[in-house]
């Protein structure tokens, strides 16, 4: 088993699982992405109705990324995804993180983050980070919750798909600072 397969394997806590993100998904997954139009515009990646498709196939085919669907007591509620993975350093970041609008502020976040920064330090890494739009204050204040270390603004960072190009705010949880929390 290699350790891409490691982090893969499905993740769960009570009435949450995290399943590799599959074609099983699609359906669902578009439906609850469509849940929230105005929330694609801060994202970099749009997964709205007119562009989910083509963004949906774009994320199952990222050769160092690995895909979750979010399923909260039997329905499918969002998405999260290890990216960026680089193994010569065992650094990721998680991302193309979304929630439907019913179970964000709920602790859903942290349910969610728990399971994959657990796994991803099981699996060795010793640097997981997050790179969120400037734009986007409820995830920068969700990373600070679960003990994210804000590091710094890359500026310009990015071009989004509506053009926009977008300050990135960089957050970082080390395994030593997680194992002691």
């Amino acid at each position: 088993m290699t350790i891409y397969d490691e982090l893969a394997a499905p993740m769960a806590e009570g009435d949450l699982r995290l399943e590799p993100l599959a074609e099983a998904h699609r359906v669902a997954l578009k439906a609850a992405c469509a849940q929230d139009a105005d929330i694609w515009r801060i994202y970099a990646t749009s997964y709205d109705p007119g562009h989910f498709d083509a963004s949906f196939d774009g994320l199952l085919a990222k050769p160092d990324g690995r895909s979750f669907a979010l399923i909260l007591a039997g329905k499918l509620v969002g998405m999260s995804s290890y990216i960026g993975i680089d193994l010569g350093r065992m650094v990721l970041e998680i991302g193309s993180t979304y929630y439907v609008p019913a179970v964000r502020g709920t602790g859903f976040n942290e349910r969610v983050k728990a399971l994959m920064i657990g796994r991803a330090i099981d699996c060795g890494f010793r640097r997981i980070e997050f790179r969120v739009d400037d734009r986007n204050t409820r995830s920068q204040a969700a990373m600070a919750k679960i003990g994210g270390v804000r590091e710094g603004v890359l500026r310009a960072d990015r071009i989004t798909w509506t053009g926009h190009v977008r300050d990135t705010v960089l957050f970082s949880i080390l395994a030593d600072e997680w194992r002691t929390r």
